[in-house]
């Protein structure tokens, strides 16, 4: 007897930053963070700069595979200048007395 064939699971991406962030998130975030006019000045598509919206840009960058990269690469560089900007933090533990 052979097993129904299971699907496989997606493969694990542990350096992906990517990995499981929706477009709706990183549009949003991007928006929130540049604003409209910011985003549409970095990344000049007609999503960002005439009547822009989250919906509209969804439907574009999901068939727009280059637009997408470009959208996913800010992304990335808005976190790792975010990442930069905050304190840095040490857990060391407290001095004895």
């Amino acid at each position: 007897m052979t097993q129904p064939d299971t699907p496989a699971a997606p493969p694990a991406q542990p350096g992906n930053p990517l990995h499981g962030v929706k477009l709706e998130t990183i549009i949003t975030a991007l928006s929130d963070h540049y604003g409209w006019e910011g985003l549409g000045q970095r990344i000049a598509i007609r999503c960002f700069t005439f009547e822009p919206s989250v919906p509209s840009s969804l439907k574009f960058l999901r068939k727009t595979p280059w637009a997408r990269d470009k959208v996913e690469s800010l992304y990335l560089f808005m976190l790792r200048e975010q990442r930069r900007a905050a304190p840095t933090v040490h857990n060391f533990p407290p001095p004895k007395s």
